[in-house]
């Protein structure tokens, strides 16, 4: 019995040797970690170093605030200003269908030289140089054509016609008006730029009055 007792005595001596063993046994991971935060602890940024990056990143935020604000200006500002974009626009379709009226009756066999079509051209005159004296009081405007030379920011060439008379790309027929609201293109105007006669025009017009001539002399 005394010699089972030494036994166990013996074995939970060294169970407690083994255990003191462990606890004294150090995780290399762990002791990198520590060592982390001790490298972290000795960067920490001094008093003064914090106080500039905390000025930093309060100029950065005032400066956004600030670019938002300037984009709400904006933004309220053109809605201000451009506000019946669209709307101005769609109106522009009653001046179209007020010309297409005046044009067609002017067309029209059974109206022409009567003092009905006089009147009815009248009216639809002083109906549409209402709307654009309306649409100039709230800074819709006519774009200048006739004449004028092609701008491409201004004007959309959708024929040519031939005329010797004017310098090429000159506007010599307005087929639908123009508009600007303020500074911004509210639709361009449809027109019709001159060019020169081709080699061929020219000499058969050449022809036609050398025959015309020779006949008068006969």
């Amino acid at each position: 019995m005394e010699k089972e007792e030494l036994k166990k005595d013996e074995k939970t001596q060294f169970d407690s040797e083994n255990e003191i063993k462990d606890d004294q046994h150090v995780d290399p991971e762990k002791n990198e970690n520590e060592d982390e935060n001790s490298l972290k602890e000795e960067k920490k940024l001094s008093p003064e170093e914090e106080i500039i990056n905390l000025k930093d990143k309060l100029a950065r935020t005032f400066a956004e605030m600030e670019n938002q604000r300037r984009r709400f200006e904006k933004e309220k500002d053109d809605a201000f200003e451009y506000g019946g974009f669209a709307f101005a626009r769609e109106a522009l379709n009653l001046l179209d269908n007020l010309e297409r009226s005046k044009i067609s009756l002017e067309n029209d066999e059974s109206l022409k030289n009567t003092d009905a079509l006089k009147k009815v051209v009248e009216h639809i005159n002083i109906i549409n140089n209402d709307m654009i004296s309306i649409l100039k009081k709230n800074n819709i405007k006519p774009i200048k054509s006739i004449d004028q030379k092609l701008d491409p920011n201004l004007h959309q060439a959708m024929i040519e016609v031939e005329n010797d008379a004017k310098e090429p790309g000159t506007i010599v027929q307005e087929i639908q008006k123009g508009f600007m609201m303020k500074d911004r293109l509210l639709r361009p105007s449809l027109v019709g730029v001159s060019k020169k006669k081709t080699d061929m025009e020219s000499d058969n017009n050449k022809k036609h009055l050398k025959n015309k001539e020779n006949k008068d002399e006969n």
